[in-house]
């Protein structure tokens, strides 16, 4: 019996593949696709792997139980969007046979409809999306001109609200090619969201035992809520600037992100999307999964949003501790972050026995951490100009601010690095041979 995480590079994004069963029984489970340049160089090519390695005719199509996508947001929908336009294509030279997708579309986690998220070209003030008439996310960002789509966004928080209202449409992409396709949508959950409450009960999937700890039912309802009144306001806004002001309410960020603790013969991970820490924590409260002192250890944790100190705590890595960390990120965004390193550091100590998985070289990740600095620290001093309260990064330093000194000042600290020319497997079982 196998029970075995495959991590693959996926750029600033996740994707993974989830091994199970056994060599006469197998079962897979895809989890996220990585942002563009990733389902060629590195999906594909795995998927491939195990196609051949299953021994299976070259007509054959693979069979998967489960695709799984976790939220709309392009750094995990967008590599899977690939594989589905290349299965959809007349002759796809590698078929697959999917049981299920599993994904909560924007429209399903708000109750809308489509034309619910439309507004009036003309009221948003816009023009650059056609005279008039309603329009999709995707008029939105076209209304806000050409600034909004610029890498030099001020505003970090209207910066995500546009990653997040362009990953919209790729949702409901996703939704047609898996019905297109014979997908069933989240079948053991007959259909409907994937989301946590007190009534929420595992599902199996061969043997495998999956919790849903998140999204949380009382959350979405209240964001329901607030969406309804954000719909309205928007017929009264002058501008679409002020418009997606409006949408980057945090809780969007963190509204779709399936999160799932997956279990077989005694050994377990948890996968969290791009969740935040303290989100996960109410999930495995509200489920049950802690024990009494309020605690879970798994074995594999993946890190929660590629390692952003935005969404962890130290209190967290205290309360969900694991044999193996997986940091899913390449520097883009300042992803993994150092000070989320030091927060894991800080609970568990180095002593401790556990692994942290990168899946890119130490230096490659400083390299895009340190452009990110200094592209975040010119856009402050640019604020600061207009707004004298505005603090301004000091300069960075390979010293304080990389990786690689992190780990140089914690030698005891364990660290895996993915390699791009061969599968990284974290069997907790029988090792996988694939």
């Amino acid at each position: 019996m196998f029970f075995t995480l495959d991590v693959l590079r996926a750029r600033k994004g996740d994707c993974l593949m989830l091994h199970y069963g056994s060599k006469d029984d197998p079962h897979l489970i895809l989890i996220d696709g990585g942002p563009s340049n990733v389902y060629k160089p590195h999906l594909k090519p795995r998927i491939g792997q195990v196609h051949k390695a299953r021994e299976l005719d070259e007509k054959d199509p693979l069979p998967v139980d489960v695709v799984m996508v976790s939220h709309v947001d392009d750094d995990h929908i967008k590599g899977i969007l690939d594989l589905t336009t290349e299965q959809r294509g007349k002759n796809p030279d590698l078929r697959l046979e999917v049981t299920s997708l599993w994904h909560n579309s924007f429209d399903d986690l708000l109750n809308t409809k489509p034309g619910e998220l439309m507004v009036e070209t003309a009221e948003l003030g816009g023009g650059a999306a056609g005279g008039g008439g309603p329009f999709d996310s995707g008029a939105v960002l076209a209304s806000l001109g050409k600034s909004a789509l610029a890498a030099d966004v001020e505003d970090d928080e209207k910066m995500h609200a546009y990653e997040v209202l362009s990953s919209i449409p790729q949702g409901r992409t996703l939704r047609d090619d898996a019905k297109a396709l014979g997908w069933d949508l989240n079948h053991k959950f007959k259909g409907k969201l994937i989301l946590a409450s007190k009534a929420t009960k595992p599902v199996t999937l061969d043997g495998l035992k999956v919790t849903v700890v998140g999204p949380l039912q009382p959350e979405l309802q209240a964001l329901q809520k607030e969406h309804d009144k954000w719909l309205q306001k928007q017929k009264k806004k002058k501008s679409s600037e002020a418009a997606l002001a409006a949408f980057s309410d945090e809780s969007i960020a963190n509204l779709s992100s399936i999160v799932v603790l997956v279990e077989l013969k005694g050994k377990s991970i948890l996968l969290t999307g791009d969740a935040r820490g303290d989100k996960i924590r109410d999930g495995l409260q509200l489920t049950g999964i802690f024990d009494k002192n309020g605690k879970r250890h798994v074995d594999i944790l993946k890190v929660p949003h590629h390692g952003s100190d935005n969404n962890m705590e130290t209190s967290f890595f205290k309360q969900v501790t694991a044999d193996h960390y997986v940091f899913s990120g390449d520097g883009e965004h300042g992803n993994p972050e150092r000070k989320t390193l030091q927060m894991l550091l800080d609970a568990r100590g180095a002593d401790a026995n556990y692994t942290i998985h990168l899946t890119y070289p130490v230096d490659a990740i400083d390299k895009g951490r340190k452009a990110d600095w200094l592209k975040e620290q010119a856009k402050e001093k640019k604020r600061k100009k207009k707004n004298p309260d505005i603090k301004v990064r000091e300069d960075w330093s390979p010293a304080k601010h990389g990786l690689a000194s992190f780990f140089a000042k914690n030698p005891k600290l364990k660290v895996m690095i993915v390699d791009e020319k061969k599968p990284h497997l974290i069997d907790l079982l029988e090792p996988l041979k694939l």
